[in-house]
């Protein structure tokens, strides 16, 4: 028995002996893990740079801080509050690919009041109208903002220019030096910033050739000054944002030459007999079409829709689409009523770059003695007619007096905070930036609505050579102004003695779907949230056969969606095409031009049509190449 004991002692002891071994290589293999996933998330989120990324890390590194030595924790907090100023002063602006989208649309739907800009407010403020949020729950996105509203005031030792974001920039300059607003656009193209760096633990400070004579506490312009790319920018901002604080920007009061009290209500009638209507004098169309992009085809295809040789065609392509540039001279100059614009802007979604693109076309098709027209009409590439050109004719001879505008139809106020007109914004390095708030001009009735409209030439003269004093203080207004075509021409005609011409109605069809349209698609390029209607699909053909109301064109239409619908209009307007013909049914576009340059096309691109070019070439050689022949290789 004694033996028996003694054997089984050794068993028991190697037994335990096994399990704390395989218990020690459990926590030993636990601990591997877990240091190599967080030197891991480490190294992918400094690859990555993203924000919420970023945050994770900073919390959990805090674990491992009781290790470390006071001083290296403070260095550590500090580095990782600059690098979340690096992602742009805690900006509202989403972590996505920079696109710059010149496609203006008008931001003001039906149902525009549901759409919330208050996550644009500056971020340390209370948003508005909280009794009407404290019925919804919080969003994912609004959390979010909550969160980094509660990590802003943990940063007022860092910022991108290394100042407190409730202090106050200062800039050096000499204040006999007055910049009137005459030569202020000079003034942008002469200045120069230069930065000037500290030693020890001060901030380094801007300073300017040519300095405003202000300090810039708004934390709308501070954050736009963070953000912006370029010296020329910067000094824009500042400036604006100076002259603006000095009450020398905005008009306070503005004239209202207008014999009505309120507004117009002009009613047109259109039934389909109204052809049979034909003036003895019929009206002469200046068509100004306002394209970007590469679908010359599209563009094409359009232009013969509404091409008439009584009606003359004035084409502005961006400054940036220059293969597009390239086939409208083309094919413009084989007409002689077709000219292009001599030059050329970038017009970007809700920027003022757009009135200014309007204005200058109006002057210039003043300007051509040999064109008379009776109508200005705007259009896109992503427009179609869905009546003809006589019914069309017809139609404006009958009210060749009238101005033909969509009005947003609803409570003012509504549509000026909706619309972001209480606010200053301007436009540079391709961006709209939101500086601040500001007053509405006293004495006249703010209006706006849809960006695309039909105007008379008597009103066209008034706005291109007016001084008057509408005139003069709303172009001035709306030069600072987000989607200032959806509202300047409405305003002045509104106000001026040509108000009793207003018709509200811009004789077209807009495919509006706010759950589609309003994602506050354009953040990355202005600081604000819009809408933008969406395509028209075959399914929505029924609606351009309606009869209750005057249309004459629809929006919008992309080709490359769907181009089932052009066909639909096309064969409803004209009939149908002869047999044979060849792309009906497939739509392309060129990616790259020779004359553009290998640089005009991505990495990922290049490398898709080398591979598509290597498969082809081999596809081809192995199914033509037989013995004995070699004409292939």
């Amino acid at each position: 028995m004694v033996l028996l004991a003694v054997a089984s002692c050794p068993r028991r002891l190697a037994r335990r002996s096994r399990s704390a071994i395989a218990a020690a290589l459990t926590v030993l293999l636990i601990q591997t893990l877990i240091v190599w996933n967080f030197s891991s998330l480490d190294s992918g989120d400094e690859q990555r740079g993203g924000g919420g990324s970023r945050e994770k890390r900073d919390r959990g590194s805090h674990r491992d801080e009781p290790r470390l030595g006071h001083e290296q924790q403070q260095r550590r907090r500090g580095a990782a509050l600059h690098n979340q100023a690096l992602d742009g002063y805690f900006s509202h602006r989403p972590k996505e690919k920079m696109r710059t989208d010149s496609n203006n649309e008008n931001s003001v739907p039906k149902d525009f009041e549901n759409i919330d800009n208050s996550n644009f407010a500056p971020r340390t403020q209370r948003h508005k109208h909280q009794t009407e949020q404290g019925k919804k729950p919080l969003s994912r996105q609004k959390e979010h903002l909550k969160k980094k509203l509660a990590l802003e005031e943990k940063m007022k030792e860092n910022s991108l220019l290394e100042k407190n974001s409730n202090e106050v920039l200062h800039y050096v300059g000499d204040p006999s030096k007055n910049l009137t607003s005459a030569n202020l656009k000079d003034g942008y193209r002469s200045t120069k910033l230069h930065h000037t760096k500290k030693t020890g633990n001060s901030s380094p400070e801007i300073k300017y050739e040519l300095p405003p004579k202000c300090e810039i506490t708004g934390k709308e312009a501070i954050s736009a000054l963070s953000r912006a790319k370029s010296k020329q920018c910067r000094q824009e901002i500042a400036e604006v944002y100076c002259q603006h604080k000095q009450g020398k920007l905005m008009p306070e009061k503005v004239s209202r030459l207008c014999p009505l009290e309120g507004k117009a209500n002009n009613n047109v009638q259109w039934d389909e007999d109204s052809l049979e209507y034909m003036a003895a004098n019929p009206v002469r169309i200046a068509f100004v079409l306002v394209v970007h992009g590469r679908a010359s085809r599209q563009l094409q295809r359009m232009f013969k829709a509404i091409y008439h040789k009584d009606h003359y065609y004035y084409i502005h392509c961006d400054k940036r689409s220059n293969y597009l540039h390239r086939q409208v001279v083309q094919f413009a100059s084989q007409y002689p009523n077709v000219r292009v614009t001599s030059w050329r802007m970038a017009t970007i979604w809700g920027g003022a770059s757009l009135l200014s693109t309007y204005l200058q076309s109006m002057r210039d098709l003043m300007e051509m003695s040999d064109w008379s027209w009776d109508f200005f009409i705007n259009l896109s590439a992503a427009d179609y007619p869905v009546r003809t050109n006589d019914q069309l004719v017809a139609f404006l001879s009958r009210y060749r007096d009238m101005n033909f505008l969509k009005s947003h139809g609803r409570d003012n106020a509504r549509f000026i905070r909706k619309q972001g007109l209480d606010r200053l914004f301007l436009e540079c390095d391709t961006h709209m930036w939101r500086l601040g708030d500001r007053k509405i001009p006293e004495g006249i009735t703010v209006d706006g609505g849809s960006d695309w409209f039909l105007l008379n030439r008597k009103f066209v003269e008034y706005v291109t050579f007016s001084n008057d004093d509408l005139v003069t203080k709303m172009k001035r207004f709306y030069s600072y102004t987000l989607l200032p075509a959806e509202s300047f021409f409405h305003t002045v005609l509104e106000n001026s003695p040509f108000c009793d011409t207003m018709v509200d109605n811009n004789l077209r069809i807009t495919n509006w779907n706010r759950k589609l349209g309003c994602k506050c698609q354009y953040k990355h390029i202005v600081d604000w949230c819009g809408c933008s209607p969406n395509d028209f699909k075959p399914s929505d053909f029924h609606r351009f056969q309606q009869t209750a109301r005057p249309t004459f064109f629809a929006r919008k239409f992309e080709a490359a969606v769907n181009q089932e619908i052009i066909g639909q209009l096309d064969y409803y307007l004209y009939g149908n095409y002869p047999s044979g013909t060849p792309g009906l049914r497939s739509y392309w576009e060129n990616l790259y031009d020779e004359p553009d340059g290998i640089h005009s096309i991505s990495d990922v691109m290049l490398t898709m049509f080398h591979s598509f070019s290597r498969m082809g070439l081999k596809r081809a050689e192995g199914s033509l190449h037989t013995d004995g022949e070699n004409t292939c290789r």
